[in-house]
């Protein structure tokens, strides 16, 4: 499985089942309207977590693809995606509506996007559609959706052995968010690295406390 972060929660993801057959999905992308340069992108799969414009740029994503916006049960060319109800804030949605959290299944991974999320923690029904979960992709820049802070009580609650954070401020983003320097220091950590990808098997999770990966848009 290889991860690649292009700035918000646009994220592409590449399983392989084998030489010359791998699926590629495509997770909110976004418009250019953020102040952020759109990449080239071709799926198998699209997923757009809500409807709103640094999310749902659909139409930017070339290929014949399968549109995943909501929640429910899909099984597509061998890997299995969840889609579960959310909301974009703590006030049942009143304020900024509602949005789906997906966890995808591929290569014996799970993996869980978290999208806009802005619920301070996640109920005893999410929690139990998300399941284990390897690798999670969780917005940290606050305004919109959780801050640094409350992500951390989120990742709490998944206990998942990778963590990426996402949806933070970044030169010429016109969004006003945190950095992920806060969430980093809420964490005990002074700085990590950034990687431009994360290339993962099954059999390399650690076993051992969860890991902090920050990636290069």
């Amino acid at each position: 499985m290889t991860i690649i972060w292009h700035g918000q929660s646009l994220f592409e993801l590449t399983s392989s089942r084998g030489k010359n057959n791998q699926v590629n999905i495509v997770i909110d992308p976004f418009s250019q309207e953020v102040g952020l340069r759109l990449p080239k992108l071709e799926a198998d799969i699209v997923l757009s977590t809500h409807e709103h414009y640094d999310h749902n740029n659909v139409k930017a994503v070339g290929g014949n693809y399968f549109l995943i916006e909501g929640p429910g049960e899909y099984e597509i060319k061998e890997v299995f995606i969840q889609g579960i109800p959310a909301f974009h804030d703590d006030l049942q949605g009143k304020e900024r509506g509602g949005m789906t959290i997906f966890t995808i299944e591929a290569e014996e991974l799970r993996l869980c996007h978290l999208g806009d999320l802005g619920q301070k923690e996640l109920t005893p029904d999410q929690l139990e559609k998300i399941g284990e979960i390897d690798i999670l992709m969780i917005p940290v820049g606050g305004n919109y959706t959780i801050s640094g802070k409350e992500a951390v009580k989120i990742m709490s609650q998944i206990e998942p052995k990778i963590i990426i954070p996402m949806h933070y401020a970044l030169p010429k983003l016109k969004v006003k968010l945190e950095g992920a320097e806060k969430f980093l220091k809420t964490m005990g950590i002074k700085k990590i690295e950034p990687v431009n990808k994360l290339t993962i098997k099954k059999k390399e999770l650690a076993e051992e406390e969860a890991k902090i990966i920050v990636l290069k848009p």
